[in-house]
């Protein structure tokens, strides 16, 4: 509780002191926390600087959601009695920061989440979309389409994780949970993008593979790289085209977080969990994780078209690896496909629905199908003020007798209410 208060404390007085800048919080190259953000993946590439000093922009996000699920397996292990109510409040804090004309840092903090109540840092990057403070107009042929990030951060593989809950930050995902197989990641690295006016796009980028960092285990060391290759295109005033291809791939590495790097936790609290399962430590509920451990490599390709209000968002991916243990390689494999339509004056409401399917060759020696349905419906209040109501329904199938996930299942309603600014 004392470290809740001293958080809250903390928060305000921040806001309070920057409130002063209230009246101009835009930046350069910058994918908007609120509705506006929507739809946005890399941040977009401005043509024209407004720097004029060092800015500090403080925002964040809160998230509160409303849970209704039955759960049900075989009944060969006993699962944790669960019932309706609200979740623990999620809370993030942003700064974001102008340094230079062109140079720009990112800063999150989880102030609560689902695996740790008490405050702890995100991961943070350096923005580089121009090289003047070099020398003024240094490569700036090149540094017009290209952009460099630097950090400890989320690493930018597959096109999903743009929209994806992180945290209280959900005002992005048109739905309550993120996909099964969550590939989400940060790690320290840099990535180098390249935007063409044509509406191609590339992205190349190097990791350490870590997702904690120390210096007292020299051997778990070693490089990961992701690259991206896609086209977007806003092809008239209704019609917009995004078709992109990402890898990752890491061989070094003691162990790769790929798929359970999320320290946040899920939106599904305690669904097909045992009876001494806690909210704190059984965090990834109603997620699948390959349990791979180095010589990963995941490719994922991700269709999006939007006409007028109706837009549709797939994902595509394959992964391979094993775990240290283990001598011959697994392959996990998932599917997903979203179709929204947005409408209204702004298009302030959406319909919506998604269906997610992984099949993979568990450690366990099973293969398992996993299969999610999701019907979405949402309302933005205002621009910072989104609130969703969705219905979900997941199966398992495969698993052997001994394991909980046998026939397991769960559905029911979820009700989320998100501020982001």
């Amino acid at each position: 509780m004392k470290k809740l208060i001293k958080s809250s404390i903390f928060f305000i007085a921040v806001l309070t002191a920057t409130s002063f800048y209230a009246q101009n919080r835009n930046l350069d190259n910058y994918r908007q926390p609120d509705k506006n953000g929507i739809n946005v993946f890399e941040a977009p590439k401005d043509t024209v600087s407004t720097f004029t000093d060092v800015k500090v922009r403080v925002g964040g996000s809160s998230t509160l959601q409303f849970q209704s699920l039955d759960h049900e397996n075989s009944g060969a292990v006993a699962l944790k009695e669960i019932g309706t109510n609200f979740n623990l409040a999620t809370a993030n804090l942003d700064l974001d920061v102008a340094l230079y004309d062109g140079v720009r840092m990112h800063l999150r903090t989880y102030l609560s989440s689902r695996h740790h109540p008490e405050p702890y840092v995100k991961g943070g990057y350096f923005q580089i979309d121009k090289l003047d403070f070099i020398s003024e107009g240094f490569l700036s042929n090149f540094m017009k389409h290209a952009t460099i990030k630097i950090g400890h951060m989320e690493n930018n593989y597959g096109d999903a994780h743009f929209r994806r809950s992180d945290n209280a930050q959900t005002i992005y995902n048109p739905f309550v949970g993120n996909l099964i197989m969550d590939a989400f990641t940060t790690e320290v690295g840099a990535e180098l993008y390249y935007q063409c006016d044509s509406g191609l796009l590339g992205m190349i980028g190097f990791t350490n593979g870590k997702l904690n960092q120390a210096v007292d285990n020299p051997d778990t060391g070693g490089a990961s790289f992701l690259a991206k290759l896609g086209y977007d295109k806003q092809l008239n005033n209704d019609l917009r085209l995004r078709l992109t291809g990402s890898l990752y791939n890491t061989g070094a590495v003691r162990t790769s977080y790929l798929y359970s790097a999320d320290r946040t936790g899920s939106r599904y609290y305690l669904v097909l969990e045992g009876e001494d399962a806690t909210t704190k430590g059984n965090f990834r509920s109603g997620r699948y994780n390959p349990n791979f451990g180095n010589e990963i490599t995941a490719i994922m390709f991700n269709p999006f078209v939007k006409y007028k209000g109706l837009e549709f968002f797939g994902t595509i991916e394959t992964s391979k690896g094993k775990s240290n243990s283990e001598t011959e390689e697994r392959t996990a494999k998932q599917f997903a496909g979203e179709l929204i339509y947005r409408f209204g004056n702004t298009e302030n409401f959406y319909l919506g629905t998604r269906y997610n399917k992984v099949d993979a060759e568990d450690a366990s020696g099973d293969d398992v199908e996993i299969s999610r349905f999701q019907l979405g419906a949402g309302w933005f209040m205002t621009n910072n003020i989104l609130l969703k109501l969705e219905y979900v329904s997941q199966k398992h199938d495969g698993y052997s007798a001994t394991s909980i996930f046998d026939e397991g299942k769960f559905n029911g309603l979820m009700a989320e209410a998100v501020i982001s600014f």
